[in-house]
């Protein structure tokens, strides 16, 4: 039996010799290379923090003390050493382990928001609820990456949690210098200072002059977070700007010595007010491939040779590839276009952009609501910004979007990567929630492109858009083949013609491919289907209620949450034109999605070909017909009803 093996919960660990805390340290970075290589998953930001989690997991008593991750994709060795090594082999897949902290999984897992920035609110929290309930012999240890760190919401709990002195909490600053990528901001400039050279001996001889030349954590962030009047202190050790927020400071320690950090974090833990131990980490460390990796140390990977990191398979062309190299193209035509991202330059595909107008190009850090009311601000100053995100992570912007942005009717364009389900990641990745979310924002424009050719049409029609903000989403991986229209009504692109006006499916986005599929399934079972392609979805084109009126019923196929989504817009629509024409939906359920494959969990919400066929084969028996019009004088065969207009 290895080391690894032998290890079934936290408690197994103290046991151990330091030999064999090496011995394990090295058998948890075997694993994971072998293991993330398999499945995919967040491999460079484990490897940096194995001795990190072995020296928590011996001081702190897991789960008395509660122990909280920001974000939590640096959780795999903590899932390791809480007995749950058998689950890897399904990482990120049904019936394996999430590929973030789950309740349902352990007892030492507590937060399963895996969005960045949130875990201080949270350990704040759970050690403000201690305290009240008189529970003095536990203690929260908040385990934040550098790169949360760049997130308003860090700073705000920071503020609060200073002014708590009777709080029993650890905060541990992983400080690996990255996110994703490197780190941006005054904050990440200030914590560079404090690393020591390569050799972990000693932190740089600095003075007063580095907090001058910092902007986010000079004057201004000690007046605006603490009060604090008496202007910049003559600093000689790195100390300094935690002390002055009222945290006690450890560190920097060198992340990679078991030794060096249980000392600090048994001292850390019998203090009764909040600390920080500021460790120092190497992201991807042990693995050549991860540390070769400039851009990312491999912060995510897919299934990849674990010798080389190079991928198994490659795939095709991406969505966020096409949205990427047609921003390049109009940004060499139009000097007013900049980019903005929050720490995911590569990702969102706006690395490209940076190359090609580097001074036209911003990361913010982890910090979405900047970057949106920023955005707003470059509008008014003449520019037109592009902010691309995540589509999970709009959410998080939805106040700065609403009354920022759209009040203000600013010409800024949203792109949205990963939108709909995106699987792996689960509950907080998948981008179910925009469609709804932005359909409540007055004056925003939106499209949902069904294919790379829409993306390239949309994005030009977006960036045209300068009295109003807009918005285009698009879901992960590789992108559809080109799917032409019959012919263009209004804006509203028909992809199929049924022979009679039984149904009209009204196709959002990337489902357009099963829409087509189930249409010329249904023509076989006698309905006639007409699929379109509204290509903006808000607001929607008032031509849809005339195209209406000749139907049956009306279904709608979108990749968002049914409640409040499109077909909810249609039907309001309808309504006040007063037509009465029933109106189906098939989207996603109003719950949480836990992780598997995206084919899986369309498979288990019926969203396939199949399932499409016989709903609209079901609701058009079951409909009450009203006044129909022949949509075609002469019916047409299979193969000119999806032939394209020329």
């Amino acid at each position: 039996m290895s080391m690894l093996e032998s290890i079934k919960s936290p408690a197994d660990l103290k046991k151990l010799s330091a030999e064999q805390i090496t011995e394990l340290a090295g058998e948890i970075r075997s694993f994971l290379i072998e293991q993330v290589s398999k499945s995919g998953g967040h491999l460079g930001p484990n490897l940096g923090v194995v001795e990190l989690t072995i020296a928590m997991h011996r001081v702190f008593e897991s789960p008395k003390d509660v122990i909280v991750f920001d974000t939590g994709h640096q959780s795999y060795v903590h899932k390791l050493l809480t007995g749950r090594m058998s689950g890897f082999d399904k990482l990120r897949q049904r019936g394996g382990i999430a590929g973030y902290p789950n309740r349902s999984e352990s007892e030492h897992d507590v937060v399963e928001n895996s969005h960045a920035s949130t875990a201080l609110s949270w350990s704040d929290g759970i050690a403000k609820g201690f305290s009240i309930t008189k529970q003095k012999d536990r203690v929260v240890v908040c385990v934040v990456g550098d790169g949360a760190l760049t997130g308003g919401m860090s700073w705000e709990a920071l503020n609060n949690i200073a002014a708590s002195k009777n709080q029993k909490l650890v905060i541990i600053v992983n400080d690996n210098e990255r996110s994703y990528s490197p780190t941006i901001g005054g904050l990440a400039t200030y914590l560079s200072t404090l690393r020591t050279t390569s050799g972990y001996e000693k932190f740089l001889d600095w003075g007063k002059g580095v907090l001058e030349k910092t902007p986010v954590v000079g004057h201004p962030i000690y007046e605006t977070l603490h009060g604090v009047k008496k202007g910049i202190k003559d600093i000689v050790a790195p100390q300094g700007m935690f002390e002055d927020l009222g945290l006690k400071y450890f560190g920097p320690i060198d992340g990679h010595d078991v030794v060096a950090m249980e000392k600090a974090l048994k001292i850390a833990k019998d203090y009764d007010a909040p600390v920080l131990v500021h460790v120092i980490t190497e992201k991807g460390r042990g693995h050549a491939p991860a540390l070769n990796d400039e851009a990312e140390k491999f912060h995510a990977v897919g299934v990849v040779d674990p010798e080389t990191g190079q991928p198994l398979s490659k795939s095709g062309k991406s969505w966020t590839s096409v949205f990427s190299e047609e921003l390049v193209k109009i940004g060499a035509e139009r000097t007013d276009i900049v980019a903005i991202t929050a720490a995911m330059m590569g990702p969102t595909g706006l690395d490209k952009f940076e190359k090609a107008f580097p001074d036209r190009t911003f990361d913010v850090g982890i910090a979405e609501q900047h970057a949106t009311t920023s955005a707003a601000g470059m509008a008014f100053a003449g520019l037109h910004p592009v902010v691309a995100v995540y589509s999970t992570f709009l959410n998080r912007a939805f106040d700065q979007l609403l009354l920022d942005v759209a009040l203000h009717k600013a010409g800024v364009t949203f792109v949205l990567d990963r939108a709909g389900v995106t699987g792996d990641d689960g509950p907080s990745h998948n981008g179910m929630w925009d469609l709804a979310l932005t359909g409540i924002v007055p004056t925003l424009h939106v499209a949902a492109p069904r294919d790379g050719e829409r993306v390239k049409e949309t994005l030009r029609e977006a960036l045209d858009i300068s009295d109003a903000p807009s918005l285009i989403r698009f879901p992960k991986g590789v992108v559809n083949p080109d799917i032409p229209a019959f012919e263009r009504r209004d804006g509203i692109d028909v992809l199929y013609r049924g022979e009679s006006a039984d149904v009209l499916l009204v196709s959002i986005g990337a489902f357009a491919a099963i829409a087509v599929e189930a249409a010329a399934q249904a023509y076989r079972e006698g309905v006639g289907v007409t699929v379109i392609d509204p290509r903006w979805v808000k607001p929607l084109p008032k031509s849809l209620i005339t195209m209406a009126q000749r139907y049956k019923s009306v279904v709608v196929l979108e990749d968002g949450i049914k409640h409040g989504g499109i077909a909810s817009t249609i039907f309001e629509l309808f309504r006040d034109a007063q037509l009465n024409v029933p109106v189906h939906s098939i989207g996603l359920p109003l719950s949480f999605l836990e992780h598997a494959k995206r084919a899986q969990i369309l498979e288990d919400l019926g969203i396939t070909v199949q399932n499409i066929t016989r709903s609209l084969v079901a609701w058009n028996s079951s409909d009450i017909s009203v006044d129909i019009k022949e949509e075609m004088q002469h019916p047409l065969d299979e193969n000119e009803r999806r032939k394209p207009l020329r």
